[in-house]
C-alpha cells in the first residue's frame, strides 16, 4: 500500500504554529494548487485549496519562513481525521501532513536559491543556513573561475541566472 503525495503551489496566509501540551511544534497552513485544466468558457484557471501540516523542527522551519504567496512544493501523506463538533456532528477532516516542505521562492525576490527543508534533508540554495554540505550550489565552478562577472561569493544574486551557458559539473559532484 502507498500514500504519498506531492504537490505545488502557493500559500494562502501566513502559516500558524501552536505547540501542543507535550511541548511538540504544529504548523498549519493552506496551500492553493492549480488545476491543470482551465473552467467552462472564460478560460479561467481554478484551484485546490489544500491544508497542509508540519511537525516538530519542520513545523517551526516553515512558521518561521514560509509566509502568504510564497510558492513551496510539499511532500508527505493524506490523512482523514474525523471529531465531534458542539452539534454532535461528526466531521471529517482530510489533510496533507508533510514530511517534505521546499522553498521554491527566496524570501527575498532579489535572488538567493530555493532553500529545503524536511526529514533528513537540508541545504539547498544559497540562502539556507541549517548547516550541512551546501552541495556546490554557487560556490564557484570547477576550474571556471567566477563566472558571474567579478561579482563577490557573499553576493546573494541567483547562481543559475546566467545567459543559459552550460554548467560545469564533474560526474563526481552528482549525487546520483
Amino acid at each position: 500500500m502507498l500514500n504519498r503525495v506531492i504537490l505545488i503551489g502557493r500559500l494562502t496566509k501566513d502559516p500558524e504554529m501552536r505547540y501542543t501540551p507535550a511541548g511538540v511544534a504544529v504548523t498549519q497552513f493552506t496551500l492553493a494548487v492549480d488545476r491543470p485544466f482551465t473552467s467552462g468558457g472564460q478560460g479561467e484557471r481554478e484551484a485546490d485549496f489544500i491544508p497542509i501540516v508540519t511537525w516538530r523542527q519542520l513545523a517551526e522551519t516553515c512558521a518561521n519562513y514560509l509566509r502568504k504567496g510564497r510558492l513551496t512544493a510539499v511532500e508527505g501523506r493524506i490523512q482523514v481525521r474525523n471529531y465531534e463538533n458542539n452539534e454532535g456532528k461528526r466531521v471529517y477532516v482530510t489533510e496533507v501532513i508533510a514530511d517534505n516542505v521546499r522553498f521554491l521562492e527566496s524570501g527575498n525576490r532579489d535572488g538567493g536559491g530555493s532553500r529545503e527543508e524536511g526529514s533528513g534533508s537540508s541545504g539547498g540554495g544559497g540562502n539556507s543556513g541549517q548547516g550541512g554540505n551546501q552541495g556546490g550550489y554557487g560556490g564557484g565552478s570547477q576550474g571556471g573561475g567566477n563566472r558571474s562577472g567579478g561579482t563577490p561569493k557573499n553576493d546573494n544574486r541567483d547562481p543559475f541566472s546566467d545567459d543559459g551557458r552550460p554548467i560545469d559539473i564533474s560526474e563526481d559532484d552528482l549525487p546520483f
